[in-house]
Formats: structure tokens, sequence, C-alpha cells
């Protein structure tokens, strides 16, 4: 017994033990359709992405290959694909601006070494089973700050294309240098970057229809043709790059790119810089991990599969460690590459491994090839796939549903683009958690009635109910906690001094209660001994079994001047004849 345990706990944490035992020709020849598919996409997304995070373009690639191998190993998603995102692309380089590194070889020590920071961070979350964690950031911050950074890393990309110098880190920064650099650009890079954003537009907008309609190709076909698109316009703009001399004439390209691999390790590592790196590495974990997860059960519902979050984050903290270890940066789990995974047929994380094998392949023999790649290429591709990220319609729909929900998506999305990601975040994170305090500190609490006919207890004011004058139910909706438990107490007493010379009962329906603290606890005391003083009892209904269980640890029950009746409706019929008996 005591070995079966151990070898299921093994197994949970290496589910490669798991999925690899049954791994068959199937699986595998759909995983390495999916890894040719998804290695060609990523090798410019790859380069991309890097130099969005201010690092070389090759790595890019580093960060895309040990990474790889290590959630093969730990991970739980059949079909996640991790790398290089934008999002986490953009923090590390607003993590890494405020250093002041001159040299591009300290720049991407500390990016590797951000790397290791978030994996081991990511790893002891895990350990810990912190996925919960991730709860603290509710979706509308989490939609504002995508929104935010979409259009922040567009704005950022807009240089590459107008073939200028601009350099900032908020938006208002990003467009008052464009606006000045306005008489340097090169119309050459222009027409470059504009033919590649406008072809790429094309191929998200149009290009599955056409394969559709023209060529008979299915729904799914097309639709994993049409992402990996993106390739021809790389390969057309660096051979017209080449062939027409363009870096003569202005246009940036990417240059030359090492051939193989970097040593693994850290070397010309600087300590001090490490206290700097703890804060943005805890929020590129904690936003990289929810991004994540939410493909991975995005993709794994429709497969009817589950993944463990907990697990995860050990997969997340593995694959970051492994990226820093390799010359990479932070890394998560990315939609468009993941969602091309899954539609290629990838069947296991073996399909992720051997997406590895492709980019290691391409970074020894395929990088001198990336010469002629104009920069503004790589700029067009970013800026359509992190529009695509961009819904202004959640303000309108914060505003019209919940005005708190607005507040802090609107504060999110104005506080990354004026002041940066991380504060733009950290204020949303910190919002959320007030607007949370401040709405649960307001609890509803409901006069109830009997509905006519039924067992069913509803608000006075909204239906046509039964009463008793004698006594009043109020129903909580909320857990009662430090912050709400004087307004509670309040509310309370204020209903039963509306006619304390009728009332006899106050019935406290818990029915939405799920925990009392001590706090809330010594206001219940102190109505009871308030309402005793008046000469009214004190009675709760439909007390759930944790919340009784916590109530028994004291004497609060047995001070209690009335009962604990098992439903309202108990409650109800027992004190109603219990007035008639005493009006009798």
């Amino acid at each position: 017994m005591q070995d079966q345990t151990i070898s299921t706990r093994i197994k949970a944490r290496f589910p490669i033990l798991t999925w690899g035992r049954a791994y068959d020709r199937q699986d595998l020849n759909g995983d390495l359709v999916a890894a040719v598919i998804v290695t060609i996409m990523l090798i410019p997304q790859s380069l991309a992405y890097a130099l969005l995070a201010g690092l070389p373009a090759q790595v890019g690639i580093y960060a895309s290959i040990l990474p790889l191998v290590a959630y093969a190993i730990f991970g739980t998603s059949r079909a996640l694909a991790v790398g290089p995102v934008a999002v986490v692309s953009l923090m590390t380089a607003s993590a890494l601006a405020p250093l002041g590194l001159q040299s591009v070889a300290d720049y991407t020590v500390a990016a590797a070494l951000l790397a290791l920071i978030s994996g081991a961070m990511l790893l002891v979350m895990g350990l810990l089973r912190l996925g919960l964690i991730a709860n603290f950031l509710s979706h509308p911050v989490i939609a504002g700050f995508i929104t935010a950074s979409g259009l922040l890393i567009a704005a950022s990309q807009a240089k590459h294309v107008l073939g200028v110098s601009a350099h900032g880190h908020t938006l208002p920064d990003i467009l008052t240098a464009l606006w000045h650099a306005r008489g340097d650009i090169n119309l050459i890079t222009l027409m470059v970057g504009a033919g590649a954003l406008g072809f790429l537009f094309w191929v998200r907008r149009s290009m599955s229809r056409v394969l559709q309609s023209v060529l008979g190709l299915s729904a799914s076909m097309a639709g994993t043709l049409t992402r990996i698109a993106p390739v021809l316009a790389v390969v057309g703009t660096t051979v017209l790059a080449w062939v027409l001399a363009l870096p003569d004439m202005g246009v940036a390209v990417v240059g030359e790119v090492p051939t193989g691999l970097p040593s693994l390790g850290l070397s010309g590592l600087n300590w001090s810089v490490i206290p700097m790196l703890l804060g943005p590495a805890a929020l590129i974990s904690i936003i990289g991990y929810v991004e994540s997860v939410s493909v991975a059960q995005t993709l794994a519902s429709k497969r009817q599969q589950r993944i463990e979050p907990d697990q995860e984050l050990i997969a997340l903290g593995a694959s970051n460690i492994a990226s820093g270890l390799s010359g990479g940066y932070p890394v998560t789990g990315g939609f468009a590459r993941s969602v091309v995974n899954f539609d290629a047929g990838a069947r296991t994380p073996a399909a992720g491994a051997f997406t590895a094998v492709g980019l290691l392949l391409a970074a020894m023999y395929l990088t001198p090839l990336l010469y002629f790649l104009p920069k503004a290429t790589l700029a067009a591709t970013i800026i359509v796939a992190v529009l695509s990220l961009v819904d202004l319609g959640i303000l309108k729909r914060a505003w019209t549903y919940s005005r708190a929900d607005f507040a802090a998506v609107f504060t999110t999305i104005l506080l990354t683009l004026g002041a940066g990601v991380e504060l733009g975040v950290a204020a949303g994170v910190i919002l959320s958690l007030l607007l949370f305090v401040w709405k649960t500190s307001r609890p509803h609490v409901a006069e109830v009635g009997l509905v006519p006919g039924s067992q069913h207890f509803r608000n006075i004011l909204r239906h046509k109910v039964i009463t008793d004058p004698s006594f009043v139910t109020l129903r909580i909706d909320e857990s009662l906690y430090f912050a709400n438990a004087r307004r509670m107490e309040d509310m309370i007493l204020a209903r039963v001094h509306r006619n304390k010379e009728e009332l006899k009962h106050v019935v406290l329906m818990c029915s939405a209660v799920n925990e009392i603290d001590l706090s809330a606890l010594e206001s219940l005391e102190a109505i009871n001994r308030r309402l005793r003083d008046l000469h009214i009892q004190l009675h709760l209904s439909e007390v759930k079994g944790p919340v009784m269980d916590r109530l028994s640890t004291c004497h609060f029950l047995d001070d209690l001047t009335g009962r604990v009746f098992l439903s309202q409706y108990d409650a109800f019929n027992a004190l109603r004849n219990q007035n008639e008996k005493s009006a009798a």
C-alpha cells in the first residue's frame, strides 16, 4: 500500500511517466506533424519576442528549446506550448530597464537571472500548492492589463516600422519620442513594414476563408496554415532585403545571428541586481501562470482532459529554470502557438520535445539565413499578434455591469499605459482586493418572509410574502468577518429598534454564511446581549456544518437566548405556533 502511494506521488510529479507508458505510433505521428508546424511558426515569433524584450534575436530561440523539454517532463497539458510570449517579453524589458546595464552581455545575463528567479518562485508555489494565488487576479484586471499591454507593445514596435530611434516604457513617452523622430522616417523601411502589416492583417482576416473557398481546404487545415502564414512575410521580406541590398538604404535588419547554443549556466552573474528583480519576477510569475493555465484549461476541455493547476506551477517553474540556465528569459504557455499545436494534432507533451529538437537544428544551421530579415517585419509580426489581445470593449461591459469592476479595469489600463506594466498590474491587484473588502464590508441583509404555498423565503420588498409582527427574519448574504461585523451589528439593531415593542424574536437566516470569524462572533455575542436586554430572543437558522462546528467550540451557543433551527421554515412554524399559544 505504501509503495502504491509513493508511486502515485511520483507519477503526479512526473506526468511523463503516465502518458509516456501508453505512447504509441498514432501519438508519435500526431506529435511529429504538430512539431514541424509549430517549429516553423516559432522561429520568427521567438526572434520577434526577443527583440521586444530588448534582447539579441537568438535569445528567443534559446528560450524556446529546453523549456519545452522541461514542460514535456513536468506538464499536465497535452497541447500547451511553452516559450516567449508578448506580455512577458514586455514585462521583461520593463524589469531590466531600471538596472541601467550598458553591455548586451550583462543585459542578457540579467534576463536569464530573471527567468531563474521566476522559475524558483513558481516551483516553490507549486510545492506549497499555491495555485489559488492566481485567484487574486480578477478577470477585469487581467483583461485591462492585457489590453493595455497590447497597446503599449504595438506602440513600442512602431519605431521599427518607421525606421526611427524612439525609446520609452510608457505610452506618453513612446508617442512623444515618435513625434520628435518624425523627421527621420525611412521611407524604404516604412514600405517594408507597411507591406508586412498589410499582408499579415489580410492573413488574419481573410486567408482562412480564401483557402476554404478557393482550394477547398477544411476549416481546421485552413486555420493552421493561416497561423503559420507569417513565415511567408519573413521569407519574402528577407529575400527582398537581400536582393535589393536594403541595408544599404538604411533598412535595419537582424544581422548576424550566432550559430549554435550558449553554454549552460550563468557566467558573469551580478548578484547585486537580484533584490531589484524580485518584485518584477513575482509579477511575471503570476501573470505568466494565469495566462498559461487559462490556455491549458481551454484546450484540455476540448478533449475532455484535465490539468492539475499546482503541478502546472511546478512545470512552469522548471521551464523557466531551464530557460535561465540555457541563456533564455522568462517564458510561459503561449495562446497562439498552443492553439496551432492543438489544431495540428499534438496528442502529448512529446510534441513540445520534438519542437525543441527542430528549434535546436534551426539554431545550429539556419540562423545565417536570418541575416537580412528586416526588423520592420518582426515588428509587424508583433503588432498584428498583440492587437488581437486588445479588448477595449471590456470598459463598456464593466461600466454596464459593475462600476467597481470598471474602476479596476480603467485603473489598470490607465496606469499600465501611463506608468508602466509593473505598477499597472500591481495597482489593479491592490484595487481589486480593496474593492472586494469594500463590497463584502457592506453585506446585503434582507428581511424575508414565507412565500405562500411553499417553504421558500424571499425579500419582503420584492415579493408578496407572509410575515408575523412578533418576529423578524433577516437573511445575511455574506460571510461574516472583521470588515463587515460591525456594520452587520448596526443594521440588525437598527431594524429591531423600528418596532421593538412588538418584536419577541429575531431570526438570522445564515444560508449564505460560509464563515464567521472571531470579530463577527464578538458582534453576534453583542447582538445577543442587546436583544436579551430588550427581552427579544435571538435565533439562527440554516447554519452550515463547518460554521456550526466552529460555533460549537465556544460559549456562544450556550449563551444564545433562542434556538438554532435546521431550516427557516422550521423556525417560522415554531415561532408562529409559539406566539399563537401565548396569545391563547
